[in-house]
């Protein structure tokens, strides 16, 4: 596949005032090689297989394997039909904690209802590996968002595995506010299963029954990037309205305050009381205003760039940008941003301890979002 010349990424010089940026930070920086390996249409997910081939998803319903250099081997078939318009579509992809034993995967995408209506699930499935591609066989929807809504915004839709063999899924409120409140729906909230789909015994609204036994936290609007750190704990990272972006420590059974508290206001400028004001909801540990639309969310653990262990990385859309997450403790603050130039969707950590992101695509370039590769310069 042809590749594009090695670009050196440089810092952004943007100023974000609220987050007290050390001037040392909007310096140029040359801390990585950008290696492009091709294109695709609407790229949204990649996860790596344990023989260092990957496997990549496109929004508009479809999933490529891929050698360790980024080469496209051939198409996974058996993909489930996908709603595709909006954000919607294809999603996420995640082996199953016992992969290599049982070949199983997991994964996200939209689908139609009733009505115009749609929403978000997770299937599990059987992997079958080819030299030259594969096919998902056995597909079974284990959750569904409820309920289904109009409109074609804010699935969130991410997937991961804990420490604990639990799978959690972010679900957005599908730009509809209230829902993030309604324990009667599961959308703005951060779900928790088995890996089944069953719900475990001891999930915080367990004895409530029905969807709200399904719930972990609530109050979230449409978070895109959900991981663990190093220590086990989950942290999720979501798109405020016209401002306030957040990253949340994630905890049993909060309240993020969501559509009651946010640091960002509506578009139609009508102003949203700040965190603060509600201290019975949990803050955000991180604000951005102006936003960096944020898509995905890693914790670094690789030896390519090891002053950077232990920090957290998010792809920005808008922002068209790397950031780079320090923390201490519970406190978190941004490090660093490297102007891409792109949209990023998505950033995930190669067996080498590479940075592989995403480009998304959606906007302008045809369609088509560009894979890329990040080592040491």
């Amino acid at each position: 596949m042809p590749r594009d010349a090695h670009a050196v990424a440089r810092a952004s010089l943007a100023l974000i005032a609220c987050l007290g940026f050390n001037a040392s930070l909007l310096a140029q920086h040359a801390e990585f090689t950008v290696t492009d390996l091709g294109r695709f249409e609407q790229p949204w997910a990649l996860e790596f297989l344990p023989d260092g081939r990957l496997l990549l998803s496109e929004m508009v319903g479809s999933i490529k394997l891929l050698d360790g250099d980024g080469n496209v081997l051939g198409d996974v078939t058996g993909v489930p039909e996908v709603d595709h318009g909006g954000q919607g579509g294809f999603g996420d992809i995640v082996l199953h904690p016992d992969f290599t034993r049982n070949n199983q995967i997991y994964v996200s995408y939209v689908e139609a209802g009733r009505g115009n209506t749609r929403g978000a699930v997770v299937a599990r499935a059987d992997l079958a590996l080819t030299d030259s591609g594969g096919e998902l066989r056995d597909l079974e929807v284990i959750w569904r968002q409820v309920p289904k809504v109009t409109g074609q915004g804010h699935y969130g839709h991410r997937i991961v595995f804990g420490p604990n063999g639990y799978l959690w899924i972010s679900s957005g409120e599908r730009q509809k506010f209230d829902p993030a409140q309604d324990m009667a729906a599961n959308l703005g909230k951060v779900i928790r299963l088995n890996v089944d789909g069953s719900v475990p015994d001891n999930n915080p609204f367990m004895d409530d029954g029905g969807v709200r036994a399904e719930i972990w936290s609530l109050g979230h609007r449409n978070p895109l990037g959900l991981a663990f750190d190093a220590d086990g704990r989950l942290w999720d990272v979501e798109m405020g309205p016209m401002g306030g972006d957040e990253l949340n420590l994630v905890r049993r059974g909060s309240n993020y305050g969501y559509p009651v508290v946010s640091n960002g206001d509506h578009y139609s400028g009508e102003d949203i009381p700040d965190h603060y004001t509600h201290p019975e909801f949990s803050p955000p540990a991180v604000v951005w205003s102006p936003v960096i639309s944020p898509s995905s969310l890693l914790f670094y653990s690789g030896d390519e760039f090891p002053d950077w262990q232990g920090d957290a990385f998010i792809g920005g859309l808008s922002s068209e940008a790397l950031i780079r997450v320090e923390f201490d403790g519970d406190l978190a603050r941004e490090a660093q941003r490297f102007d891409m130039g792109r949209r990023i969707r998505a950033v995930e950590q190669g067996p080498d301890g590479a940075l592989w992101l995403l480009e998304d695509g959606r906007s302008g370039r045809g369609g088509n979002g560009t894979l890329m590769k990040l080592t040491a310069p």
